[in-house]
């Protein structure tokens, strides 16, 4: 199994702007998005987390299917393969996040079609993402509500229209709150750990040295 498929996966959500695209602006049906920002504060209930500038830099966005709701049970209403010609979505990165343009079969698809009605009505206006991380780091771990900086996302595998966007950045993701909750307390609590251990570890090295100079100078 590869180590993307290992990694656990998350999935985070916004109020943004989504855009359907009048079938006279761009050919078929199109709705244009951006699932992920940079430097946005999203309370996770334990902890403010916030996705550093660039953490998309080298992840793995080589298939990406868009739905709806998460829902996993319907087909993709459009999908990215390597984000080729031939795909139905497109992904761009760029200096505030990653915006996405998904070619909706409203003709065919009946689900496409009421998705992309809601979006042009105005009444689905946020999107979500699931992802994995490679790298982060945490800041004010001695207070009551710290922050994790994600550096660097490891895939995105999915991105979602949302009904119901928890938070505009500064709520908890709703969908399996009290899991979100607990993990996300887990997540301080092992952050805490290392970096006692980690300060410990460095105290005692500090210590040694000390003791080695003392020893040093007494014998000379």
């Amino acid at each position: 199994m590869a180590d993307k498929e290992k990694k656990q996966l998350e999935s985070r959500s916004y109020m943004c702007e989504v855009r359907a695209l009048d079938d006279s602006e761009e050919k078929g049906s199109v709705i244009t998005g951006r699932p992920i920002v940079y430097e946005s504060v999203t309370d996770l209930g334990w902890f403010d987390e916030i996705i550093d500038r660039g953490a998309l830099d080298g992840a793995d966005l080589s298939d990406v299917r868009f739905l709806v709701n998460h829902d996993i049970s319907n087909i993709p209403l459009a999908r990215s393969r390597r984000n080729n010609g031939n795909s139905t979505m497109q992904l761009s990165t760029d200096y505030e996040g990653m915006s996405i343009s998904a070619e909706l079969d409203t003709e065919n698809n009946a689900e496409a079609r009421a998705l992309y009605s809601a979006v042009k009505r105005g009444d689905v206006t946020g999107m979500s993402f699931m992802f994995s991380i490679d790298d982060e780091e945490w800041e004010n771990l001695e207070s009551d509500h710290p922050t994790r900086h994600i550096i660097k996302i490891g895939s995105v595998v999915e991105v979602s229209a949302v009904t119901f966007p928890a938070y505009d950045s500064t709520s908890i993701n709703a969908r399996s709150s009290s899991e979100a909750l607990e993990r996300a307390r887990l997540e301080v609590e092992t952050a805490r750990k290392q970096t006692r251990e980690n300060n410990s570890a460095d105290t005692e090295r500090e210590l040694a040295l000390a003791k080695a100079k003392y020893h040093f100078k007494s014998n000379f």
